[in-house]
Parts: C-alpha cells; structure tokens; sequence
C-alpha cells in the first residue's frame, strides 16, 4: 500500500466512525462498482440509503478536500448509488442521499472532520 492510499484508509476510517456517531448504520465500506468507480462508504440513515465520498487532504495541500467533489464527480456518485440499489435489491423507502466527509489532516493536532449532507 502506498501513502496515498493509506491516507484514504484513515480518512475513510474517521469518516466511518463520525457517521456511526450520527447515528448512521455503515452498510459497506469501498463497493466496487467494475469499472464503473467506488463508493467509499454505504451507511443508512433512518430509512434513507447515504452514499459518502471521502476526501482526505493534509493541512499544506492547497486544494480544502470538499473541493474535490465537482458536478461530474457528483453524477458519478449518483450512478454508483443507482447501481448499488440494483444489486441490493431496490430504493429504500427513505430516498438516496449523497454525503461528502472532508478530512483534514494538520500538521499538529487532531484531524478535521467535516460532514456534509446532500451535496448532490
């Protein structure tokens, strides 16, 4: 594992445990799509289904992590979300909602976690 993925891994590891602390139920972690991409994580919130995208960023990266979710990146979540339901048997009664979790890691200090909901 290089060190880019395994600063994904612990951005994806906090950002699990904030969604666990929200009250959300982590269904799956890192769902491959074939070609197609991955969601990071899968979680339930109620009765709604939350597909997140993780972005984790050190402090001295110029880019803040949520920046990282353009228009075509949140269409690509959108289709991911659409074909996880195909596989796990249909929309939830509760509708689809995309997160993105923004882990910032400083320097010194503990990590930033954002959570935003809806963002697409």
């Amino acid at each position: 594992m290089n060190a880019r993925s395994a600063l994904g891994k612990y951005g994806e590891g906090l950002a699990a445990r904030r969604l666990a602390e929200a009250g959300m139920t982590v269904l799956e972690r890192n769902w491959r799509c074939g070609r197609t991409g991955e969601i990071d994580i899968v979680a339930r919130d109620g009765d709604a289904l939350v597909v997140c995208e993780v972005k984790t960023r050190r402090s001295d990266c110029f880019e803040h992590p949520m920046a990282a979710v353009t228009p075509e990146k949140a269409e690509r979540l959108r289709h991911l979300a659409e074909r996880w339901i195909q596989a796990h048997g249909g929309a939830p009664p509760g509708g689809v909602r995309i997160d993105v979790v923004g882990v910032l890691l400083p320097e010194r200090g503990a990590p930033v976690v954002e959570h935003v909901r809806g963002v697409a």
